[in-house]
């Protein structure tokens, strides 16, 4: 595993030192009560936690890529933070299972919880009751914005959805049909194909906006739901997902109908990746993992820790978390054929250091 020095890591954080600063101005309180935020009564000793505070990521279909570089920003800095992190969530993609998981991860009483809620509703009363019992909780990827939790990392759906929308509307010339894939209700994934076809009709008015179907993250009912809509629609030229693995199924349905359509999706996988080294795919948009996993440690640490703050307000006085970022953005990039290679998951945990997926995954110790 990789050791980085105390000396390194507080001059290589600049960056943390300003999500910091947002944490002393951010705009309103969560309500959570400053002395008992996170669980426990341990304070940090400048930049580092208690030994046994933990802190966990807690995400649905956790077999699924996309989260193990989150984790691995989240763990990482944990370790560089003397706390320890877990990874946890559901293996299926259902809402009750998720919620079980969360429920389980507050009875070990962590300090904190990092969530990506499949539905912002369903954890209102989960995410309640963790701020009631002294546990802090950010979101990130998918947010539950009306909920206590203290604070929000992602990429900008706004801003994939949108250049989505500009990778394939130039691609296409601006012309043909193009379709969609979606998995209601979950909050990240809505906004990407939302801003994506309104962005479509503003900036491309020749094309044609055809099925958004519902393939709730299965590669099956993608691959189904392309053949069906180009069997309606000879003019399909192109299908955006907002996740990749629907549109492994959706670029394997364009691959054999042979007809030159394009696919593009919002996130990679090693299937994706391989599919754009041959040509089968057009692109896919990339949230900076690491950094959303990393940030977020980083937002949970401070909410734990308001005794490291003195904020210019009446949070702290009242009893309020000093902090509290609604919105913080990780940054993101467009992965093509001549860029894939530095996104396969082998090839991320050989360079930053670890044996394997497991080793990368595993419960993070001071």
């Amino acid at each position: 595993m990789r050791k980085v020095s105390r000396r390194d890591f507080l001059k290589g954080t600049a960056a943390g030192a300003g999500i910091a600063a947002m944490g002393l101005l951010a705009g309103c309180s969560t309500g959570t009560d400053a002395g008992a935020a996170g669980g426990g009564a341990s304070a940090a000793s400048g930049l580092t936690g208690a030994a046994d505070e933990l802190y966990t990521l807690n995400c649905p279909n956790n077999g699924i890529d996309y989260w193990h570089p989150v984790y691995a920003g989240f763990k990482e800095l944990g370790k560089l933070l003397g706390v320890k992190t877990s990874y946890t969530g559901s293996v299926e993609y259902e809402i009750s299972k998720q919620v079980e998981s969360f429920n389980q991860d507050l009875a070990k009483k962590p300090k904190g919880i990092c969530l990506h809620p499949i539905t912002a509703e369903a954890f209102q009363g989960p995410i309640a009751d963790a701020v009631a019992a002294g546990v802090c909780v950010s979101t990130f990827a998918a947010d539950a914005p009306d909920s206590a939790r203290i604070g929000y990392v992602t990429s900008d759906n706004t801003k994939e959805g949108t250049q989505a929308a500009i990778t394939i509307g130039d691609a296409i010339g601006g012309k043909g049909g193009i379709m969609t894939t979606c998995n209601p209700g979950q909050t990240n994934h809505d906004i990407r194909v939302d801003v994506f076809r309104a962005q479509i009709k503003e900036r491309y008015p020749d094309v044609e906006m055809l099925d958004n179907t519902p393939t709730n993250q299965d590669a099956d009912a993608a691959y189904q739901a392309v053949m069906t809509c180009a069997q309606k629609n000879p003019q399909l030229a192109a299908v955006f997902c907002p996740e990749a693995t629907s549109a492994q199924g959706a670029a394997t349905a364009a691959k054999e109908l042979g007809t030159g359509i394009k696919v593009m999706c919002c996130d990679t996988n090693d299937a994706v990746l391989d599919m754009l080294k041959t040509g089968d795919f057009l692109a896919a948009i990339a949230p900076d993992q690491y950094m959303q996993g990393w940030m977020s440690m980083w937002l949970l640490f401070c909410a734990a820790h308001p005794e490291l703050m003195n904020p210019m307000s009446a949070k702290k006085a009242t009893g309020k978390n000093p902090t509290y970022i609604p919105y913080l953005d990780n940054g993101l990039d467009v992965v093509t054929a001549e860029t894939a290679d530095y996104y396969y998951m082998a090839n991320y945990i050989k360079n930053a250091g670890y044996s394997s997926i497991e080793d990368m995954l595993s419960d993070g110790n001071p």
